[in-house]
C-alpha cells in the first residue's frame, strides 16, 4: 500500500472514532478543557515559575513543604518553601550536575505587586536544615514579624527568627531545638496556641527514620508538642511533651475539630493507616484526651488532610487520600461514632498527594485541586508509560451534593513530578482562584510555581507550561 492511501485510511478511521477516544490519546495538558465556571466561561490553567534551580543558580531539588505569609509586612504575601534533597538524602546521588555536598534549602520568595516578580533568598541550608520537609510561619517571639520553624526529615526542628524590616538582607538568627537533635525524623511541623496564653506551641510527628524499614514499622515513635517559656533562641526555654506513640506518625495538625472554640490535634499514621485526634480539654493548660477516628468504608494514613464542612451540617469533615482514592469522611453527630467515607475521585494509577480546597468555578460550593507523586526516576524521564504512576495535577468539581458523583478535570500529567502542596490564592487579583504549589521529583524542574486560572469563551488546552523544556506530558491511561 502506498503512503497516500495509508494516510487516507488513517484519516477515515479517525473520523469514525468518537472524539473522547481521540482526546484520550493526547497528552493531558494538550486536551481541550471542558471545565466551566458558573458564568459559562471555560477554565484552563497557565503555569508561572516563582523559584527554581536554573534561574536561582542554586541546586534546588526535592521541593516539598510550602506556607505563605507576609514575612516583611509590606502588604504582599510571601512564600516560604523547603527543598529537601541534600548530600544524605536518598535522591541526591542521582543529581549528576551537582558538586557535593548538595544542601537542603529553606527559601523565601518575597512577593511584589507584579505576580511574576519575586525576590528569592535562602534562610537556611546544609547542616541547619538536612532534608527539610515542612515549615510553619508563626510569630514565636511576639515582635510582630512572622518567624519560621522547619522540620528537617534527617534530623531536627529549627527555629528561624525574622530579623524584622531587613528580612531580605539580614541573617536570620536560629536555634536547633536541642531536645530534637538525634531523636529521629521530623516530617511535619505546625503551630497553634492550645492553652490560650497568646504564645504558640509547636506540634510535630517524629516518624523515627527518614527512610523507614521493617523494624521502624514495628516500633512506635511520638507525636510531640513543644511549648515556649522565655527567649525562643535559648534551648532551655523549650519543653517537649509526648502526646502519644504510633507506627510512622506523619501528621499532628491543629484544628478545632469538635467546634468547641479551642484547637485540637489531628494525627495520621502511615504504619497503622489510621487517623485519631487529641481533644483539647480547654482548661487553659496543655491537657488532651485521645480519640480514635473510626472510618466506615475507607482507610486513611493522613499525610495531607483538609478540613471543611462539605455536607453543610455545621461540623467539619476530613478530606484526604485513602485506600479508595481521594475521599472525604463525614463527621458524625457524636464525634466518637463511625465517620462514613465517600469518594471524591481517583487519579489511578497515579496517587493523590497534595490537595487544597476552594470554590474553583465560583458556583457556591467547595471544589478540590490535587496532585500526585511520580514513582519513576527523579533526574530523567526514564522508561515509563501511561500505565505507570506519574506526576499529575487535576481538580474535582463538587456536584452540589458532596455524596454524589464529582467530576474530575485533568490539568497536566507528566512523567516526573511530586505535587506535594497547594495553597489557594487569587495571585493575579482578577477575581478567580489561582494556586501556589511545589514540585519535586523532577530535577532540574523542581521548585515553586503558581497556576493561573484562565477563563475563555471557547475551550482551550487544559495546561500551558512555563518552561520550553520540561518532563514529557503524557496521556491518560
Amino acid at each position: 500500500m502506498n503512503k497516500t492511501k495509508e494516510k487516507k485510511i488513517v484519516i477515515f478511521i479517525a473520523l469514525l472514532l468518537p472524539s473522547s477516544i481521540l482526546s484520550a490519546q493526547l497528552p493531558v495538558g494538550e486536551m481541550l478543557s471542558n471545565a466551566r465556571a458558573a458564568d459559562g466561561a471555560y477554565i484552563s490553567w497557565k503555569e508561572h515559575l516563582i523559584d527554581e534551580s536554573i534561574s536561582a543558580d542554586t541546586p534546588l531539588s526535592g521541593s516539598d513543604g510550602l506556607v505563605m505569609g507576609d514575612i516583611d509586612l509590606d502588604g504582599f504575601e510571601d512564600v516560604v518553601s523547603v527543598h529537601e534533597s541534600d548530600a544524605e538524602y536518598d535522591s541526591s546521588q542521582e543529581l549528576p550536575d551537582f558538586t557535593p555536598p548538595v544542601a537542603g534549602h529553606v527559601r523565601i520568595a518575597f512577593a511584589s505587586a507584579n505576580p511574576d516578580s519575586w525576590t528569592n533568598i535562602t534562610i537556611a541550608e546544609a547542616e541547619d536544615s538536612p532534608a527539610p520537609e515542612d515549615a510553619v510561619i508563626v510569630d514565636i517571639n511576639l515582635d510582630g514579624y512572622p518567624d519560621v520553624v522547619v522540620a528537617a526529615e534527617l534530623s531536627h526542628l529549627i527555629y528561624l527568627q525574622n530579623p524584622g524590616s531587613n528580612a531580605r538582607q539580614a541573617e536570620w538568627q536560629r536555634l536547633i531545638l536541642p531536645m530534637t537533635q538525634g531523636r529521629g525524623s521530623y516530617i511535619r511541623v505546625f503551630a497553634g496556641d492550645f492553652d490560650g496564653d497568646g504564645v504558640a506551641e509547636l506540634t510535630a510527628p517524629n516518624k523515627g527514620a527518614q527512610r523507614p524499614g521493617p523494624n521502624d514499622y514495628a516500633r512506635s515513635t511520638p507525636i510531640e508538642l513543644f511549648s515556649l517559656d522565655g527567649d525562643p533562641l535559648q534551648g532551655n526555654s523549650w519543653t517537649r511533651t509526648e502526646l502519644g506513640h504510633y507506627s510512622i506518625p506523619q501528621n499532628a495538625e491543629p484544628i478545632d475539630l469538635n467546634n468547641d472554640g479551642d484547637l485540637d490535634i489531628v494525627i495520621g499514621t502511615r504504619g497503622e493507616n489510621r487517623l485519631a485526634f487529641f481533644e483539647n480539654l480547654g482548661a487553659g493548660n496543655l491537657n488532651f484526651r485521645e480519640h480514635a477516628i473510626g472510618i466506615n468504608g475507607a482507610r486513611m494514613a493522613g499525610f495531607n488532610l483538609e478540613y471543611v464542612d462539605l455536607n453543610q451540617d455545621g461540623r467539619l469533615d476530613i478530606i484526604g487520600a485513602s485506600d479508595q482514592g481521594f475521599s472525604w469522611i463525614e463527621q458524625p453527630e457524636n464525634i466518637d461514632n463511625a465517620w462514613n467515607a465517600y469518594q471524591i475521585g481517583t487519579f489511578a494509577p497515579d496517587s493523590v498527594t497534595g490537595m487544597e480546597y476552594a470554590d474553583i468555578d465560583q458556583d457556591g460550593d467547595i471544589d478540590f485541586i490535587a496532585g500526585s507523586y511520580s514513582r519513576g526516576p527523579r533526574t530523567g524521564d526514564g522508561d515509563v508509560d501511561v500505565n505507570d504512576a506519574l506526576g499529575r495535577i487535576g481538580w474535582f468539581e463538587n456536584p452540589g451534593n458532596a455524596k454524589e458523583t464529582w467530576t474530575r478535570h485533568d490539568i497536566s500529567r507528566r512523567k516526573r513530578g511530586m505535587f506535594d502542596k497547594f495553597i489557594a490564592r487569587d495571585i493575579d487579583g482578577d477575581g478567580d482562584i489561582d494556586f501556589v504549589g511545589t514540585r519535586g521529583n523532577s530535577y532540574p524542574y523542581d521548585g515553586v510555581f503558581w497556576l493561573e486560572q484562565v477563563r475563555s469563551p471557547t475551550p482551550t488546552p487544559a495546561f500551558t507550561r512555563a518552561r520550553a523544556e520540561d518532563s514529557d506530558e503524557m496521556p491518560l491511561p
